[in-house]
């Protein structure tokens, strides 16, 4: 039997804020509150232990040094990469540069606390 994926904890400074913006990205639902003040959220109807990891963000007030050594990719399930570039972009995503040359088949965007994040070309499909 293997492992799977079941939470991704990310430390943040506005753990409510982060949490908005990615409820909104991935259409997941607040989970039930941690109180410590970390913020979970995952799929509507599942929670916590479904196919899709819930994502915890934790209160932190260290800094950080350099970008996290981990990010997320994004694939859109319902339009085309535009259309959900203009979405995320609207949701308070920032473009980010990290050398690419314009030719690449996704896009590099950054959440409000400035964790880079990609934006995938292929739609997948709804779970």
């Amino acid at each position: 039997m293997a492992c799977r994926i079941s939470e991704l904890i990310i430390d943040a400074a506005d753990p409510a804020r982060l949490a908005a913006f990615w409820r909104e990205v991935l259409g997941y639902v607040e989970l039930e509150p941690e109180g410590d003040g970390s913020v979970g959220i995952g799929p509507p109807d599942v929670g916590f232990g479904g196919p899709q990891p819930t994502l915890l963000f934790s209160p932190s007030d260290a800094p950080r040094l350099g970008k996290l050594p981990l990010h997320i990719d994004v694939n859109a399930t319902d339009r085309d990469q535009d259309a959900e570039l203009d979405r995320l972009l609207a949701l308070g995503a920032v473009p980010v540069d990290v050398g690419q040359t314009g030719a690449e088949s996704w896009h590099v965007l950054a959440d409000p606390e400035g964790n880079e994040f990609c934006l995938l070309r292929t739609r997948l499909k709804p779970l």
